[in-house]
Order: structure tokens, then C-alpha cells, then sequence
């Protein structure tokens, strides 16, 4: 009866796949697939290409990387070129508005004449000065400057905050100097860091073939001492505040979290969830241990498959200079985007309500190469107030920038999307080689590369797709959300977290399929739909051992990366600080104004390290996982059908081939 049960569930989720003598691996008679989508994809690069030219025609990053003067001329260029600094006539008039900065659009803006520091004459020249310092181009007075008497300000004290805030916000002159000095003294030694995080990722995977099984009961064992610790601290806080604790009808409902750990119930509460965890695992290791067995060999098997293409374990390279270019070609084309446009000019006057400024029609248009006629109105100027926003191309750029967003995550996902096919193509070619390593292909890692580009550029546009819709989705969420912040209404909130929480689980479901679907398509050549259907339904088929595999995989993923950065950053600590005694001369740590910036770069350093070679091994993991299932749909170990799994998978399965040990090659 059970069995016959179990025989309609398969049935729900498609018919076991059938046994094809032709099949030997990856399929290398192939065609093109998802067309379509295909040459939509390459529309949409060209026409990333083209809003980049635009940009690029259109755009002046200068005034985002330089200041500019109340007429517009950029200090440190041309004619200024030995004139860097901007000097604001009166800087307090920035520190008192409402709108100080605005760099995205006009650079740093304040309402009062700016310029070139040398450039008083003519008489232009502020009504007082300030010993100052540079920032970011411009001038800003000292923190502990006495300021002069103005006009309606009587607080000194609001002055020198205003002054303290944007010293404290824009000048990290000094920081910045001692930071760089930190690397220059540091960078070799930051670079061995990272060396030993290669040495130790690589050391990890390799001996897994070793330890794989003592160390994942290890951990296994780890984590329920870990439970049975929290059950027994749980319990002894419970029957502590057993007594003289308050109960939860007495607290009732509170948002002080804190207030809750003196009640009794919580402790309660936290035992039985603990006390179940355990149960569970307990459960799981008794009723499951032939399925922990077969991860554990699955495991054995993907280092064995690294270890003979260690090439594969420095793809992530490629994958990250791939990266590099989309993120750079989008923040180029984003930054020229926000600055294209013509530059505008106002009339403006320090003191409108002077006698002559009334007839003055005050920030209207004017030309800042044109001599001003009207001199009866004191300090009037022909100022530089930002760039126009008319014409075709600046009323579309915010049209451009949703579109360089998309191009964004477009290309981001088909990169990542790349490189799991490939790295699945190169796994696959390992699984189905009958006799290892003779019948491994030459260079599988190049050749599932442009095998992967020449005919699967489509499907994996596709995927990438469907992913970065979601994607997006999510990214508007959260405007909104941030939006809504101020809304105290918690209807609206509960329903805004369940909208995020189901777009989350649908952005983790969809990179799931789409990274089973990209092995599919590395092995038959097929279709992204088709794809995905079937690896979906093999994976449903086997539901169980999915579940087992993935968790082990990732505990013992966890370990590694925190064996790794965990590593790196005591060593890193030791060093740095110069706690490490009896290192000679030629070792001696390097005097630094911030010893903990070369440790977190070399533990960020690590992490990314130890996340390229690990994300390496879970791809190989994954792809030898599926063609396990099909190994044990496609093949029964007769003469005709044997089994291509390892020696150690047949034992524990309990299943052997038929075949002799001494059997020629089969023929290709």
C-alpha cells in the first residue's frame, strides 16, 4: 500500500526519467535556445549602449567632482587651474539654510556670492574673513572661530554648531590621509591575509574527501549540545522566576521586549520550542542517517570533482570582473545622467530690501558674461543656480535612469546566471565520466564556457529576467515602505511586511529554480521552461533527500566560512596589534593610526574569498546531486544500464554494476 502511494506521488510529479543509450553527459549536438528572448536581451544591451552614449554626450560629471563660483567657472580648471578652493562671501548663510547641500544636481549651493579665493577684487570682496581649511574644494572655517556680529543672529553657539557640523561632515582630510597611510603600511601584509584565506578555503575542500563524514557528525553533535544547553539554561531560568516572577497576564502587552525576559512564560515558551528543535534532530539522525550518509558521499564526491578541475575554483574571477564592469558602467551612466543639462543663471542681490533693488526682477535669467547696468542695487550678481531641466534628453532622465536601473540588475543576474551554467557544465562532465579521470573531456571548464554562450544566452536572459522583476518589485517596496515610515497605523504595517515577506520568498524560490534549471540546461542543452520543469519535478520526486542534502551542505558551508574568517581575523588581530611575541625584526607588525583597518579589510577580504570558493563547491554539490537522481532513474547496474555514481554511493545504497571491474571503455 505504501509503496503504491508512494508511485502516485511520483506520478504527481511527473514519470521517472527513462534510460537514452545515446546519453553520455552533456550533450554537445545542441541548438540555440530561447531565440527570442535571446535577441531581446541584445536589444536592450544596445540600447543600454546608446542611453550610456547619451549620457556621456549630454552629462558633466565636473560638477560633482569640482566646485563652481556664483558665475558658474569650475575652480582648479582652465583658467583657474591654479585656483582650487571656492570661498563662500558669507558662509553662515549655508550653515542658517534650510537646504545646504545639494551635490547630486548643483554641487554644494549657498545664498551668497562664491569665489575663486583669489579672485577679490573688483570690489567683490566679503564683508569679513575667517581663518579656514579646505574641504572638498571649499573653504569652511575653523570649530574654534570666534564669529563676527551679524545682523539678527545674537546665538553664537547656533553658528559654531553649524560650523562644527559641516567641518565634522565634509572635512576627513585628515582621516582620509591617515587611512591611506594605514594601507600603504599595510597592503602587502593585508595581501598575505588574504592569501592564507585562499590557502585555508582551498585546504577545506580538498580534505573534505578526508573529514567529510567525522566532521559533519561533529557538527551535528555541536548543535544539539547547543539545544540541550539552551533547554537546560531555559529551565533553570524558568524555575528561578517560578516564585517570585511575574506572569504574562500581569505584564500584558508591551513593546519593551526587555520586560519580558522576567516572566516566567517566556522561559517556558523557549524550553518547549528548544525542547522540540532537539526532538526533531534526534528524530531526523535515527529515521534519516542512510539519507545523512549518501550527503556525506555526495559531499566526498564534489571535492574529488574540484580536485581534478581545480580550475573551476577561480571562475568566481571571471564571475567578479564581470560584475565590476556592469556596476561601473552603471554608476558612470547614472552619474552623467544626473548632470546633463545647461548651466542657469539669476539675477541675485544680497539685500533685496535695499533702496534700488525693488524695480530689480530678482531671480530671472541673466547672462554672466553681460556687464549688469544697474548699479543702484547693492551687490547684485549674476549667480550660477543649477542646470536646466528642459529638452528631450533632460525631461527623460529619470525615464533613463529606471532604465539603466533595469539594464542594472538585468546584467548583474545573467553574470551570475553565466557562471552557475558553466561551473554546472564543467561538474556534469565529471558525474558522467565512466572512468575517472580518462573520461573527463580536455578543458571542461572552457568548453562548457562557449558552450554556454554560443547556444544558451537566451535561456539564461530568461531566468535572469523573471528574477530581476522580482527584484525590482522588491526595491519599490521598500521605497514606499520608507515612505510610509511616519504611518503609525498598524494595519498598514502588518500588511506592508506581509507584502515583503512574500516577495522575499519569491525572490529565494525563483533563484532556487533557476539555479537547478541553469543545470539542466548545462546537461541536456534544452529550453529554460522545459528546464526548470524537469528539474523541479526530479527534485520533488526526491523531496527528502533534497531537504538533508541542502542542510548539511549548508552546515557544513557555515563552518568553513567561519573556520576561515574566524581564522583570518585572529590572526589578523594578533598582528595588527602586535600581540604576536617573538616575531623578528624582519616580521615586525607595522606602526598604524587604526590597527583595526587592515583587520576588517582582511576579515572582509576572507569572507569574499572564503564566499567565491565555497559558492564554487555548493554549485558542484548541487549539480552532482541532480545527476545522482537521474543516475538512479536513468540505470538499474546492468551490462547495458550501470550505474556512473561512485563506488561508495553503490554501497550505501546497497546497489553494485553488473559490469566487470576490468570492462574496456564505452564507446563514445
Amino acid at each position: 500500500m505504501g509503496g503504491k502511494q508512494r508511485d502516485e506521488d511520483d506520478e504527481a510529479y511527473g514519470k521517472p526519467v527513462k534510460y537514452d543509450p545515446s546519453f553520455r553527459g552533456p550533450i554537445k549536438n545542441r541548438s540555440c535556445t530561447d531565440v527570442i528572448c535571446c535577441v531581446l536581451f541584445l536589444l536592450f544591451i544596445l540600447g543600454y549602449i546608446v542611453v550610456g552614449i547619451v549620457a556621456w554626450l549630454y552629462g558633466d560629471p565636473r560638477q560633482v567632482l569640482y566646485p563652481r563660483n556664483s558665475t558658474g567657472a569650475y575652480c582648479g580648471m582652465g583658467e583657474n587651474k591654479d585656483k582650487p578652493y571656492l570661498l563662500y562671501f558669507n558662509i553662515f548663510s549655508c550653515i542658517l539654510s534650510s537646504n545646504i547641500i545639494s551635490v547630486a544636481e548643483n554641487g554644494l549651493q549657498c545664498p551668497t556670492p562664491q569665489t575663486v579665493i583669489t579672485s577679490l577684487q573688483r570690489e567683490l570682496c566679503p564683508s569679513f574673513l575667517l581663518p579656514s581649511a579646505p574641504a572638498l574644494g571649499r573653504c569652511f572655517p575653523w570649530t574654534n572661530v570666534t564669529p563676527p556680529a551679524l545682523p539678527g543672529i545674537t546665538n553664537d553657539t547656533t553658528i559654531q554648531q553649524g560650523i562644527s557640523g559641516l567641518i565634522d561632515s565634509l572635512n576627513a582630510r585628515d582621516i582620509s590621509v591617515k587611512i591611506f597611510e594605514d594601507f600603504a603600511q599595510s597592503w602587502y601584509w593585508i595581501l598575505v591575509a588574504l592569501g592564507v584565506a585562499l590557502v585555508l578555503s582551498l585546504l577545506f575542500i580538498l580534505l573534505l574527501r578526508l573529514v567529510a563524514g567525522p566532521l559533519v557528525l561533529v557538527l551535528i553533535l555541536g548543535v544539539l549540545g547547543v539545544l540541550a544547553y539552551g533547554i537546560y539554561y531555559c529551565w533553570e531560568e524558568y524555575r528561578v522566576l517560578q516564585d517570585k516572577g511575574a506572569s504574562i497576564s500581569q505584564l500584558g502587552f508591551t513593546t519593551n521586549l526587555s520586560a519580558y525576559q522576567s516572566v516566567q512564560e517566556t522561559w517556558l515558551a523557549a524550553l518547549i520550542v528548544l525542547a522540540v528543535l532537539e526532538a526533531i534532530l534526534l528524530l531526523v539522525l535515527i529515521f534519516l542517517r542512510q539519507r545523512i550518509r549518501i550527503a556525506i558521499a555526495l559531499l566526498k564526491e564534489a571535492s574529488k570533482a574540484v580536485g581534478q578541475m581545480m580550475s573551476t575554483m577561480f571562475y568566481p574571477l571571471v564571475t567578479f570582473v564581470l560584475l565590476l564592469i556592469c556596476l561601473a558602467y552603471w554608476a558612470m551612466t547614472a552619474l552623467y545622467l544626473a548632470t546633463s543639462g545647461q548651466p542657469q543663471y539669476v539675477l541675485w542681490a544680497s539685500n533685496i530690501s535695499s533702496p534700488g533693488c525693488e524695480k530689480v526682477p530678482i531671480n530671472t535669467s541673466c547672462n554672466p558674461t553681460a556687464q549688469l547696468v544697474n548699479s543702484s542695487c547693492p551687490g547684485l550678481m549674476c549667480v550660477f543656480q543649477g542646470y536646466s531641466s528642459k529638452g528631450l534628453i533632460q525631461r527623460s532622465v529619470f525615464n533613463l535612469q529606471i532604465y539603466g536601473v533595469l539594464g542594472l540588475f538585468w546584467t548583474l543576474n545573467w553574470v551570475l546566471a553565466l557562471g552557475q551554467c558553466v561551473l554546472a557544465g564543467a561538474f556534469a562532465s565529471f558525474y558522467w565520466a565512466f572512468h575517472k579521470p580518462q573520461d573527463i573531456p580536455t578543458f571542461p571548464l572552457i568548453s562548457a564556457f562557449i558552450r554556454t554562450l554560443r547556444y544558451h544566452t537566451g535561456s539564461l536572459a530568461f531566468g535572469a529576467l523573471i528574477l530581476t522583476l522580482v527584484q525590482i518589485a522588491r526595491v519599490i517596496l521598500e521605497y514606499i515602505d520608507h515612505k510610509l515610515r511616519g504611518v503609525q497605523n498598524p494595519v498598514a504595517r502588518c500588511i506592508m511586511c506581509c507584502f515583503k515577506c512574500c516577495l522575499w520568498c519569491l525572490e529565494k524560490f525563483i533563484k532556487f529554480l533557476n539555479r537547478n534549471a541553469y543545470i539542466m540546461i548545462a546537461i541536456y542543452g534544452k529550453n529554460f521552461c522545459i528546464s526548470a520543469k524537469n528539474a523541479f519535478m526530479l527534485l520533488m520526486r526526491n523531496i527528502v533527500r533534497v531537504v538533508v542534502l541542502d542542510k548539511v551542505t549548508d552546515l557544513l558551508l557555515f563552518f568553513g566560512k567561519l573556520l576561515v574568517v574566524g581564522g583570518v581575523g585572529v590572526l589578523s588581530f594578533f598582528f595588527f596589534s602586535g600581540r604576536i611575541p617573538g616575531l623578528g625584526k624582519d616580521f615586525k607588525s607595522p606602526h598604524l593610526n587604526y590597527y583595526w583597518l587592515p583587520i576588517m579589510t582582511s576579515i572582509l577580504g576572507a569572507y569574499v574569498i572564503a564566499s567565491g570558493f565555497f559558492s564554487v563547491f555548493g554549485m558542484c554539490v548541487d549539480t552532482l546531486f541532480l545527476c545522482f537522481l537521474e543516475d538512479l532513474e536513468r540505470n538499474n547496474g546492468s551490462l547495458d544500464r550501470p550505474y556512473y555514481m561512485s563506488k561508495n554511493l553503490l554501497k550505501i545504497l546497497g546497489k553494485k554494476n553488473e559490469a566487470p571491474p576490468d570492462n574496456k571503455k564505452r564507446k563514445k
